[in-house]
């Protein structure tokens, strides 16, 4: 199908980024630096739609929306201390920074970012599940983030509830096939568990050797590829899909959920709270007129830091509207499962 256009090939294949004239100062390709300014428009799920493809999904419903979380943090960094305290302060607020400080006199348990709980009943409010994608690198360029044995009461409550519990993989581990393995491996056993799903911290990709990496360490689905400066569609895909390797002409054997919106990076493009919604309803609305599926990244460090309570608004704000539309909202491990077993899409050259 695809390669009936080069244009719309070498935006799916995201061919530029093989060979990146610049990268940021974390190794990322950004928006800032691609050719393909339409990150509004789906032009490679829109040409695949007027070409056929057709998705359904289950109780048919239109379109679906990927509900995901990284957990940077499980307990409050100084700087978020911090800048709670000048926020309380200013607010007159003191009782809401009480929590951000109390932990470290009752014990860690008490982490007002130990959070999942009130994420999942947030979330239970609209018939939705999420994937919490957990760090289990031992490495971290800015500071340590928590040792994943000590939550594993909390990641088996998680899963009781429905929802999933991936990787979130390490700063240095997107090009480090013994990383993801080990990562993985740790991760999986606190769990008791198999453990499918996976993105990387910082947003960190390199094409195609991330996906070919993850693939060999016995990951099903990654969630990795958005920007970090931009929301919207990266490759033109508001589907998943199979990634395809140009230097070696094959499929790769992984599945692909893009990454759409991601809360620090809309608030950071809009200006304010309504335009962010605004962004929001777009991308929703546009995901649902070609039957797609929409990923989202909420951390759940703004569930409970005072700076940032707009973002936990609007997170809800955006799950009622998706719910008033009749969309289905799940996990990425459902996505990837129905989209294996029930979608046989097949867009690839001959």
């Amino acid at each position: 199908m695809l390669d009936q256009s080069s244009e719309l090939w070498d935006i799916f294949t995201i061919k530029e980024e093989y060979s990146p004239v610049k990268l940021d100062k974390h190794q990322r390709f950004n928006y800032a630096n691609s050719k393909n300014k339409n990150a509004f428009d789906p032009v490679v799920s829109e040409f695949l739609v007027a070409d056929g493809l057709k998705v359904e999904y289950p109780d048919n419903k239109r379109f679906a929306v990927c509900l995901t979380h990284d957990i940077d943090d499980i307990y409050p960094p100084y700087s978020h201390i911090l800048s709670s305290f000048f926020y309380c302060m200013k607010t007159l607020d003191y009782n809401t920074f009480k929590p951000q400080v109390a932990w470290k006199i009752k014990g860690k348990e008490h982490s007002p970012y130990l959070n999942f709980n009130e994420i999942m009943d947030i979330e239970k409010k609209y018939d939705a599940i999420s994937s919490f994608y957990f760090i289990t690198a031992k490495r971290d360029p800015i500071r340590f983030r928590y040792d994943i044995e000590e939550i594993g009461h909390e990641l088996g409550n998680i899963l009781d509830k429905g929802c999933e519990v991936g990787v979130h993989g390490g700063y240095y581990t997107y090009n480090d096939l013994n990383s993801m393995k080990e990562e993985k491996s740790r991760l999986e056993k606190v769990l008791g568990k198999k453990v499918i799903g996976y993105r990387n911290h910082y947003l960190r990709f390199k094409a195609p050797d991330t996906w070919e990496l993850l693939a060999k360490a016995g990951f099903k689905y990654d969630s990795t590829l958005g920007y970090d400066d931009m929301i919207g569609f990266r490759n033109g895909m508001c589907h998943p899909f199979k990634p395809y390797n140009l230097d070696k002409n094959g499929v790769i054997d992984i599945l692909e959920l893009p990454l759409v919106i991601m809360d620090g990076t809309l608030f950071s493009y809009a200006k304010s709270l309504d335009e962010a919604f605004e962004y929001s309803r777009r991308l929703i609305d546009t995901v649902e007129k070609y039957n797609g599926v929409i990923t989202i990244l909420w951390h759940n460090g703004p569930f409970s830091w005072p700076i940032r309570k707009n973002w936990k608004l609007l997170y809800e704000k955006i799950l009622k509207y998706c719910y008033d539309k009749n969309a289905w909202m799940t996990s990425g491990e459902e996505i990837y499962k129905w989209w294996t077993n029930e979608c046989k899409v097949e867009f690839y050259p001959s």
